[in-house]
């Protein structure tokens, strides 16, 4: 089975969050099962000289875009055994940053239609064409509209997978025809609410549809979850599934991982997480206590993460309790500004670090006995894959992968704490029963190990995504 995995970031390439993460995991994760995965993203300025360097350039070719045509150059390299393929347009891509630039629509529908238009001269024909988020939805629309039919693309099924369906690609529809290139005749596929949606036209045209946990899928058919695209996911709900995002927990493995202070397993926890904690309280300048309660949060501080009902209760916390709270992340300015007054007000229990740092992230899961994941929607976050792996016990709500992943622990066998409705009492009193049970000491061993030896690798996610390629083909 061939398949090319269609994104517009990857690891260690371009990344600014988890579908970078993703996008390198799960073709890796196919490829030990044997599958053909070859991966293909844009060739943006940002990727490193070291990386660049390892690329060789293919071909040239001319890709239309609606009325014109542009140029588009084609590079390979290897990477983890995976081939990975480029798309280079200068006038697209050489720029700073992924997104947000005015002509998004524009620049992504040149790399969607380049995909399309590179297979014959690359000679890889794929079983399936697997695309990702809004920056892709135009790959199974412009498959389906113009290269389905042709003989050399004959038998390719098309996959789509929502990441965030909060991120739609909307643009005024005065673009469909100048910019996109879709008939006007076929306008409907990618037309909601008085203007282009590229999700929806994803949506309306791949072979399947895949969310990021099976609650997120369900969570779809609600208007407050889909973002207003409630309707279309109902009506074509036959064709969506939801398969969990795994864990690289070769790369997430703190009994190898270099960013910590010191290295533990699932047997040698109690003294390698007490070391963590010691030495990022110098880092942080909190009191070195190896008695206090470390509460960790690694985030973006946007109301959608759960920062605003922490912020209802949080100055309750670290007055009544004797807890150290440190959170890494950034975001809206409200918000860090807040918790900037709150290390001001608690210097003794209380640190906010901002921006994105990776090797401070790694040592805020090793140090904390409890990690926080109050997201109002979570479609596939992994924050608390990656705390249970670091045996910091998670407290989240009961949403999207959250739900799939982590468990109560009130029966003796879940592996966190978990709390339904969305306001800040209720995750006050999760972060209280966290609290007493941390005050069991023997209890509290029992479930960090076995948080530690959850399996949250993407070997059952890949044999999902498996079984539905294969259902695909044997549809034809």
């Amino acid at each position: 089975m061939k398949v090319l995995y269609v994104t517009s970031e990857a690891v260690p390439f371009a990344s600014s969050g988890q579908l970078a993460e993703v996008s390198a995991s799960l073709p890796y994760a196919l490829r030990q099962r044997l599958v053909t995965c070859r991966v293909v993203m844009p060739l943006y300025e940002a990727i490193p000289q070291e990386l660049r360097d390892n690329m060789r350039f293919i071909i040239s070719l001319s890709v239309p875009v609606a009325w014109r045509r542009q140029y588009c150059g084609v590079f390979e390299c290897r990477y983890r055994g995976i081939t990975y393929y480029f798309i280079d347009n200068q006038y697209y891509f050489k720029r700073k940053g992924f997104y947000g630039h005015y002509d998004d629509a524009e620049r992504f529908a040149f790399f969607s239609r380049a995909v399309l238009e590179m297979l014959p001269y690359i000679d890889y024909k794929p079983d399936i064409v697997h695309a990702n988020d809004w920056q892709t939805a135009l790959v199974p629309v412009y498959h389906d509209l113009f290269y389905s039919k042709m003989e050399w693309y004959y038998g390719i099924k098309t996959v789509f997978t929502i990441h965030n369906m909060h991120y739609q690609g909307k643009y005024g529809m005065e673009l469909v025809e100048e910019v996109l290139g879709i008939p006007a005749e076929s306008r409907g596929l990618v037309e909601f609410d008085g203007c282009i949606n590229l999700v929806k036209g994803a949506i309306e045209t791949a072979h399947k549809v895949i969310t990021t946990s099976p609650t997120y899928a369900q969570e779809l058919r609600d208007p407050w979850f889909a973002c207003g695209l409630d309707s279309i996911i109902r009506d074509r709900f036959w064709k969506v599934q939801g398969i969990l995002n795994g864990l690289d927990v070769a790369s997430y493995n703190p009994e190898t991982d270099s960013m910590l202070y010191a290295q533990y397993g699932d047997d040698s926890f109690i003294n390698g997480k007490a070391i963590n904690k010691r030495e990022l309280q110098r880092r942080l300048y909190l009191p070195e206590r190896s008695d206090v309660p470390m509460i960790g949060m690694v985030t973006s501080m946007v109301p959608a993460k759960g920062v605003d009902i922490l912020r209802d209760i949080l100055e309750q916390l670290l007055q009544n309790c004797d807890v150290q709270f440190v959170i890494l992340g950034s975001g809206d300015w409200e918000y860090e500004e807040y918790f900037k007054e709150m290390q001001e007000r608690y210097r003794d229990k209380c640190v906010a670090c901002f921006g994105f740092i990776p090797e401070l992230s790694r040592k805020i899961y090793a140090a904390s006995d409890i990690f926080l994941v109050p997201s109002r929607s979570e479609p596939g976050g992994n924050a608390q894959l990656v705390a249970l792996r670091y045996g910091a016990v998670p407290i989240v709500r009961e949403t999207g992968a959250l739900r799939d992943t982590v468990f109560d622990s009130a029966d003796g066998y879940g592996n966190g704490f978990v709390f339904q409705a969305y306001n800040g009492g209720d995750l006050l009193n999760a972060i209280y029963r966290a609290l007493g049970g941390y005050a069991n000491r023997d209890g509290w061993r029992i479930l960090v190990k076995r948080d530690m030896n959850c399996d949250n690798s993407w070997n059952k996610s890949a044999k999902q995504y498996l079984n539905v390629y294969k259902e695909l083909l044997a549809e034809q």
